[in-house]
């Protein structure tokens, strides 16, 4: 089969094809809130031993996607662990349906730290940058994982928090298995055709602020 026209990655618990719809199939509510309160609860132990981090390398970076769109870095999330065995890629976008306009934006920027403990304690996580709202009013948080299969659970998880606080048809995801994050702000070692969508979770360009 044409890898253009599809993409899979064995994963522990199985396969995950990176060309289905971007649509998330959202985990049962239970099974939701008791991962979540487990991630909690991992991230405050993660905070209690130090191993928990932002730096401000990548703070900054304007990166431009392939739709067209831009959006600058205003945060990024690193927990201090093994190198990932099965690097994965994975970027999520929804848009708001409050805190919009440049003040909502900037207020939103401010809380979303809070966020913190809905993502850094679920198995696999390694890094997050978090990305500002782009000209369309779009959110993209573009992460590094270990293991694909992992990845997708946490966005069947997040879907339920961001159906509360975002635009239901906005929410849209995409994984990457045997990719980095470095390699894809840095548009090389990309197998994926965009010919699928309309590129939305690709970097064409990653730049310095101005």
């Amino acid at each position: 089969m044409n890898k253009d026209t599809k993409l899979t990655a064995t994963a522990s618990a199985g396969t995950v094809a990176t060309d289905r719809p971007d649509a998330i199939r959202p985990l049962a509510l239970p099974v939701t809130l008791w991962r979540i309160a487990r991630c909690a609860a991992v991230t405050v132990v993660l905070l209690a031993r130090g191993r928990m981090h932002q730096p401000v390398t990548n703070v900054g970076e304007r990166l431009t996607f392939d739709d067209g769109t831009c959006a600058p870095v205003y945060r990024e999330t690193v927990v201090d662990r093994s190198p990932p065995r099965e690097p994965t890629v994975l970027v999520v976008t929804f848009r708001m349906r409050l805190l919009n306009g440049r003040r909502g934006q900037a207020y939103f920027r401010l809380i979303s730290l809070l966020n913190t403990v809905l993502f850094a304690g679920f198995p696999g996580f390694a890094t997050k940058l978090w990305l500002a709202a782009d000209e369309q009013g779009k959110y993209r948080g573009l992460y590094e994982w270990d293991g694909a299969r992992l990845a997708d659970d946490y966005v069947r998880a997040l879907w339920w928090p961001l159906m509360i606080i975002s635009q239901r048809n906005s929410i849209r995801y995409r994984v990457l298995p045997g990719r980095r994050r470095d390699e894809l702000l840095t548009g090389s070692g990309d197998p994926t055709s965009t010919r699928l969508d309309d590129g939305w979770w690709k970097v064409v360009v990653a730049s310095a602020l101005s």
